[in-house]
């Protein structure tokens, strides 16, 4: 495809950011994004500074191409017709209704163009659509606020519970929570809306609590939870029974009641225990899961597969390690809880934005090979360091043509850069293992040391006999 003799020249050095800007132009366009903001948000309203503008600015801070939202304010090629105050206001007062509105769009925008490119993963679970439950408390923001300045504990600004697709590598929903302090398990009501009849909800067992069980039950869905210790009503109905081993140790089953008093409902389940070759790093030697999943028949799961999917979760870890270092999804300077939320948001949308990039680029080069070798943070990297002279140099009105194109004809772009992109730019570091840390002394005597001085000490051991 002709692509201009401006953006040729960016296709030649740095296709991978073409391919990040083409994309936000197909999920983050300027229409959609404002309809968006109209039909989800309740009391906000738009004059002067539309949504669209907002996210234009948050998502160059969440990849990184400007630190702030005032530098991004500053250095726009199109400022907003209102003041940094009047920007600030309205990042401070995006509802959390309105930011996950957001993730969602970027999923529905995203994920038909990963499934035609055949870029989704082997399932855990072969057959069932898996979705992994986790919560993220953003960290603690700088002391700006007025009400943050006579203390000197740590500022949550929130927190939020994810829901990702681990077979697409698409964040599909976020739930933001204002309060830190609120527990996770709280927040479960918010997902049933997300349930579909046959998918696996897999969590961690802070959503372990009956209305979570119960709730997926009646959407048709089936759950794989680590069970609770004291947020659940249940009793054993047998013994377990071995079931072989799993990769990280031996794998047992027996079945279990679950009540939810207030409806008065009784359900047998199964409870699946891990016993673990090598301990967590909290110390614990055994996992506990409840599922609903059958044992037998047709969709059967086995235990050890049960067991498998659980361990596979830290999928969504890597996603939250991607959104707080490669994507400024934590951004410290905003205080108020919206705004810390919002740039969450904008910084899962932007996940999925390189989700579709790492896709087009496994269907050039191998998936096996993207997702062994290719490194989300130096891709980010060099989006946020190119972002800016590609907006200076390439005109609004060459990126126009290309959202409109259906989705083949994306997806055909896509990849002809992809086959242009050089992977060793993109390399993951390998590290070693991790080499004992050695003893310190105090520094109450010593107060401070030469380091010449102990490099030529160095030295001398070296050549020591």
């Amino acid at each position: 495809m002709a692509f201009g003799r401006v953006l040729q020249r960016f296709v030649d050095v740095a296709p991978v950011c073409v391919m990040a800007r083409l994309a936000m132009g197909r999920a983050l366009g300027a229409d959609a994004l404002d309809e968006l903001f109209r039909g989800t948000a309740a009391r906000q309203y738009e004059r002067e500074l539309l949504f669209s503008g907002v996210v234009g600015l948050m998502v160059q801070v969440a990849c990184g191409a400007r630190r702030s939202i005032h530098e991004a304010y500053q250095h726009a090629a199109d400022p907003p017709a209102v003041s940094l105050a009047s920007v600030y206001n309205k990042v401070n007062g995006v509802e959390p209704g309105v930011s996950a509105a957001l993730v969602r769009h970027t999923a529905g925008a995203v994920g038909p163009l990963v499934r035609r490119m055949r870029q989704d993963r082997p399932g855990p679970l072969p057959g069932y659509a898996v979705r992994i439950v986790d919560g993220d408390h953003l960290a603690g923001t700088e002391h700006r606020i007025a009400e943050l300045r006579t203390t000197r504990s740590a500022a949550l600004p929130g927190q939020a519970l994810a829901v990702l697709d681990p077979a697409a590598r698409l964040i599909l929903d976020v739930v933001p929570c204002e309060n830190a302090h609120t527990q996770e398990r709280a927040l479960v009501d918010h997902l049933f809306g997300s349930m579909g009849a046959g998918q696996v909800w897999v969590a961690d067992r802070n959503v372990c609590t009956t209305r979570m069980l119960f709730g997926a039950i009646r959407a048709g869905a089936y759950f794989v939870i680590r069970q609770h210790a004291s947020t659940l009503h249940w009793r054993e109905l047998g013994p377990f029974r071995p079931r072989g081993r799993a990769d990280t140790g031996r794998v047992s089953e027996q079945e279990v009641e679950i009540a939810d008093p207030l409806a008065g409902e009784r359900l047998t389940i199964r409870r699946v225990r891990l016993e673990l070759d090598e301990p967590t790093e909290d110390g614990e030697t055994e996992i506990l899961l409840l599922t609903n999943l059958p044992a037998e028949g047709e969709g059967a799961v086995s235990a050890r597969q049960v067991a498998e999917a659980y361990r596979g979760r830290w999928r969504i870890e890597h996603a939250f390690h991607d959104l707080a270092v490669a994507l400024r999804g934590e951004v410290v300077t905003l205080g108020y809880p919206r705004a810390a939320l919002f740039a969450f948001a904008v910084a899962a949308a932007a996940y999925n934005l390189v989700a579709l990039v790492l896709a087009a680029l496994g269907a050039v080069h191998g998936r096996d090979k993207v997702e062994a070798g290719v490194s989300t943070y130096h891709l980010a990297r060099e989006w946020a360091t190119t972002y800016e002279g590609m907006a200076i140099a390439v005109g609004p009105r060459t990126w126009a043509e290309y959202p409109a194109l259906d989705d083949r004809a994306f997806v055909a772009v896509l990849t002809e850069l992809a086959a242009a992109a050089d992977l060793r730019k993109y390399r993951k570091a390998r590290r070693g293992p991790k080499k004992k840390r050695p003893r310190k002394t105090s520094g109450s005597r010593i107060h401070h040391v030469a380091t010449a001085k102990l490099l030529e000490g160095r030295k001398v051991a070296k050549t020591a006999p």
